[in-house]
């Protein structure tokens, strides 16, 4: 007969292993005379999904849940129960120390574990980490050790992907034409330098140093100021042919050179500054072209020897520079038209100074542009010199290029000079789209995280129905076979079941249990487990007042936010420093200025790195987190927050950088409760409806089609309504036809919970059974006293619901009678 103690109640294929073990036959004896601190483990190792492992007594008596049984493979489930040296008996000259050290009181902490598990049908490679600790009783004799595990393999499948896609980018930025850097920090330190960078700079080792470090030669020409200035304004620094004199080899002279450039801030989510793009081009030729004829054409000037030799002079000079030119120069005339234009006309557009003196400019210009190009010269008319205008040009082959004007007006006419800035327009929006399409995969990151892991479990969950219900479709198949493979599948039903709840918890729309439980005591309890989760270089230290402190919350969701919380602080120390938890009660919650109501307080404070003030107002939101790729999804804090929102209180956090910092829980106090034992829910054989009748209301035809099949096998009479209008019409039409009514709680128009508070006003005696996977109704205000029915549900689960409710309905309408 199977022990039905409470703490045996969950746990999946191994809770029932356990329920059904023969403890009688063993040194632990019976369940119910189990230690106190026994019990404790074990109810939470069945309710928890991360792997878990006890051993008891001098008999290595072994116990463990599902995630540790898959960790077992071929040995379970004769190892539950065994002895733990015949488990690992291969390994035991490896095991055996461990376990020593345990009963000796001295806690153990292996990370990155290699092993191969046959989860999937096939050998896989996974990594662990494991936490060994030893258990006391009541006298502090070690009298046990607990194990938790929990996967890697995530994590460093993630490491690995992370450095192919900076190995892809890096590659990226070496096949770029112009020299590419990425600072980052106020102090500027190289992240990337791509080899025409390097080449710039005499291929100087500048990665992991920074500006000042690796270029002092152009720290003193004041380069280290403008980044400086970008990074405090977060305002880009564009420059055109700016001189730096740089040293190519480290005793060689300094090389003059001449660069277009731009300094690009880059943005965190918050909007602040934590690097620089740099970019750029080598245009030495260009300016030392430039120079020299700005050099000419101040000779000209200064030329002032004969008048008639000096305008001779200066005409045929400037006339040159008419005619060589590479930048297009023209005459302009205010109606609208170039009088003369010199031959760079025709090597950038391919115009002939024929062709386009004396036509209209504006049948030129691209349509986008040519308000903008009328407003300048309506400028020009009012003898306003117009500077970097841009407009597009069409050429003579259809194409348009990007040209930046000036123009000064002078005795009627204007003197226009433009250069061709295609190219850089071409850069800028290259570089535009880079950094748009980086922004983008670093938001989609924590998504991708998130959503691979729910995919891999959901698959991993549908391949095992799949699998069952082929095998089931086999002719032939023995009775024992055919309940083997019912039973996966109802046991996988029931583990995506948990997966979906887990998802619900962290999208704050799980339907709580909410039970009056003392604080003080569930932190006591949980606190072993929350010190072999950190690690034994962690502290704990756990502070309860001796006066009960309780609280109507769901237990199970707090050991979670505490677990949550643990763990973020462990994150935060690296692995190393001391977590104190405090209890307390207190009045109001004096950091969000509320002075009234009593609460109880749960305080979390670590000795780690601490919080910037810039993350502490996001560190709540789902998928934030500062944590590096496959350390953590940033869900952990979000379904803290859901929790305390949900039970009615509050969760603040305090922190100052390099200080620590403070995660308090507040939850409504309330007066103690009796305490209501545990009444386990036995597993009733189905029983017959006996006719009874009963109105389904279920607009999913698939889902309705099912229960009213269930419920006709099951011995009851159903009428079928698709929708609540049509349930209480049905209601209506034959007033005490229905002994009971099953409904959806999310359906169109009037929803499960409406329907059912109208049948209560309307027949205060018929009662309702609301069914539903999800709702945001129940979330917010719970069932309103209804029967609730999770999905998905068992035939038994259905049957025993149904034959409570008419049963209770029936003894109510007797009393009255």
């Amino acid at each position: 007969m199977p022990f039905r103690e409470a703490f045996l109640v969950e746990g999946g294929e191994a809770g029932a292993l356990l329920r059904n073990h023969d403890w009688l036959a063993t040194s632990l004896g019976a369940p119910a005379e189990w230690p106190q601190a026994l019990k404790t483990l074990v109810g939470v190792m069945l309710g928890s999904q991360q792997p878990m492992l006890i051993v008891w007594g001098p008999d290595y008596i072994t116990l463990y849940n599902d995630g540790y049984a898959a960790m077992c493979g071929a040995r379970h489930p004769k190892a539950l129960g065994g002895s733990f040296r015949e488990l690992w008996h291969d390994i035991w000259d490896r095991v055996e120390p461990i376990l020593s050290r345990a009963y000796a009181g001295e806690a153990t902490h292996m990370d990155g574990i290699a092993f191969i598990m046959h989860r999937n049908g096939y050998p896989e490679e996974t990594y662990f980490s494991f936490g060994y600790t030893p258990v006391r009783d009541e006298t502090g004799q070690v009298v046990g050790m607990f194990c938790a595990c929990a996967e890697t393999t995530g994590r460093v499948h993630a490491e690995r992907k992370a450095s192919a896609e900076r190995e892809r980018l890096e590659m990226l930025f070496a096949q770029a034409p112009s020299f590419m850097a990425v600072l980052r920090g106020p102090e500027h330190r190289f992240e990337l330098a791509n080899p025409a960078y390097r080449r710039l700079v005499g291929d100087r080792s500048v990665v992991g140093r920074t500006v000042a470090e690796a270029l002092p030669d152009a720290v003193a020409q004041g380069y280290l100021d403008l980044l400086d200035t970008v990074y405090r304004t977060g305002e880009a620094f564009t420059a055109t042919a700016s001189r730096i004199a740089l040293q190519t080899k480290a005793s060689g002279p300094a090389i003059e050179r001449y660069l277009d450039f731009v300094y690009q801030p880059i943005f965190d989510d918050d909007g602040v500054v934590t690097g620089i793009f740099v970019e750029g081009v080598d245009v030495t030729d260009r300016a030392l072209a430039e120079i020299a004829l700005r050099r000419n054409e101040a000779e000209l000037r200064n030329l002032n020897a004969d008048l008639e030799r000096q305008v001779i002079l200066r005409s045929d000079e400037r006339g040159l520079t008419w005619q060589v030119s590479p930048d297009l120069l023209g005459v302009f005339h205010p109606d609208g038209y170039f009088e003369r234009v010199n031959p760079a006309w025709e090597v950038v557009l391919g115009w002939t100074d024929t062709e386009i003196s004396g036509r209209p400019v504006l049948e030129l210009i691209h349509p986008d542009d040519v308000a903008r190009t009328a407003e300048a010269i309506r400028t020009l008319a009012q003898a306003i010199p117009v500077f970097r205008f841009e407009n597009r040009y069409r050429t003579r082959d259809g194409n348009y290029r990007w040209l930046s004007w000036t123009a000064v007006p002078e005795r009627g006419r204007s003197y226009c000079s433009a250069r061709d800035v295609t190219d850089e327009k071409a850069r800028e929006a290259a570089l535009d789209q880079a950094q748009e399409a980086l922004r983008q995969a670093q938001k989609m990151e924590a998504v991708g995280q998130l959503t691979g892991g729910v995919a891999h479990d959901f698959n991993n969950l549908l391949t095992v129905i799949k699998s069952s219900t082929d095998l089931l479709k086999r002719p032939g198949l023995a009775e024992d076979r055919r309940r083997r493979y019912v039973d996966a599948i109802s046991d996988t039903v029931a583990r995506a079941a948990k997966l979906t709840g887990q998802l619900l918890a962290f999208a704050r729309r799980q339907a709580l249990k909410p039970e009056t439980f003392n604080v003080g005591t569930g932190v006591s309890a949980i606190s072993e487990m929350i010190g072999t989760l950190t690690g034994a270089r962690i502290e704990i230290v756990v502070q309860v007042p001796q006066t009960p402190c309780f609280v109507n919350a769901d237990p199970s969701q707090f050991d979670t936010a505490l677990v949550n919380m643990a763990v973020n602080a462990r994150d935060a120390m690296g692995g190393q420093g001391r977590l104190t938890i405090e209890v307390s009660p207190v009045v109001g919650i004096l950091p969000l200025d509320i002075r009234k109501g009593a609460f109880v307080a749960v305080a979390l404070t670590d000795t780690g790195t601490g919080i910037a003030p810039g993350d502490l107002h996001r560190i709540f939101e789902p998928f934030y987190t500062t944590k590096g790729v496959g350390q953590g999804t940033g869900l952990g804090l979000s379904q803290v927050f859901g929790f305390a929102k949900q039970s009615g209180g509050e969760v603040v956090v305090q922190s100052l950088p390099g200080r620590g910092a403070t995660f308090t829980l507040y939850l409504p106090r309330v007066s103690e409760e009796a305490e209501i034992p545990a009444v386990l829910e036995e597993i009733e054989p189905l029983t017959d409806g006996h006719g009874t009748c009963v109105l389904v209301v279920e607009d999913n035809p698939e889902v309705g089609g099912f229960a009213t099949q269930t419920l006709a096998e099951l011995g009851y009479h159903t009428v079928w309504a698709t929708s609540a209008a049509e349930a209480l019409h049905q209601l209506e039409k034959i007033p005490f036809r229905f002994e009971v009514v099953f409904s959806d709680i999310v359906m169109p128009g009037m929803n499960g919970i409406e329907l059912a508070k109208e049948i209560s006003r309307r027949r205060p005696d018929l009662p309702v059974v609301l069914a539903s996977g999800y709702s945001h109704i129940l979330a917010k205000e719970g069932t309103h006293g209804f029967e609730l029915l999770h999905k998905p549900y068992s035939v038994e689960q259905l049957s025993r619901v149904l034959r409570k409710a008419v049963s209770r309905s029936r003894r109510v309408r007797s009393g009255r009678d």
